[in-house]
């Protein structure tokens, strides 16, 4: 971890007991989902973390608790920093406080996470799919998504397939 980052860090676990996993020298702050919006906060005002880079999820599935963490890419310009938050989310009912009232940018990046994962945020602005049309079921970019399969056409089984396809009637 960068030891401009340290003292940062400390004050993160202090305040909001937050964990500290370290990976390649970059540190992975979980935080709870219930003080999210203040670290955030604190990140922004007090040290100067004015950009939110990133916001992203990652699906554990089959583990279900937590089964999503909801990632933070936070940057410092002013101190060519780097930070990432974490927030732990059970599966059941994925739900987290919005962080568009801290980073405005936020407002896009939760209604594509709502869209892809299905991931709740509390208090968001403007809650709408944004990538895939209403009324589509499910969220593509869970593990659990059924993949739809199309075998693969060639010179031996060209004939089996054609016949399989939908073409439009006239």
């Amino acid at each position: 971890m960068e030891k401009a980052l340290e003292p940062i860090v400390k004050e993160l676990q202090e305040k909001f007991g937050v964990s500290v996993e370290e990976f390649r020298g970059e540190a992975q702050c979980l935080v709870k989902p219930e003080h999210i919006v203040e670290a955030l906060t604190t990140l922004r005002d007090t040290h100067q973390f004015e950009l939110l880079s990133a916001q992203t999820a990652v699906d554990y599935y089959p583990q279900t608790s937590p089964r999503f963490h909801v990632v933070y890419q936070l940057t410092s310009l002013a101190k060519n920093l780097s930070a990432q938050l974490r927030v732990p989310v059970n599966g059941d009912q994925p739900r987290v406080q919005s962080a568009a009232g801290v980073y405005k940018s936020a407002v896009w990046r939760e209604r594509e996470l709502l869209d892809m994962f299905g991931i709740e945020f509390e208090g968001h602005p403007d809650p709408r799919r944004i990538l895939m049309p209403e009324g589509t079921e499910g969220h593509p970019l869970r593990r659990d998504f059924p993949l739809g399969y199309e075998e693969p056409q060639f010179s031996f089984n060209y004939k089996e397939i054609d016949l399989r396809k939908p073409y439009a009637k006239e």
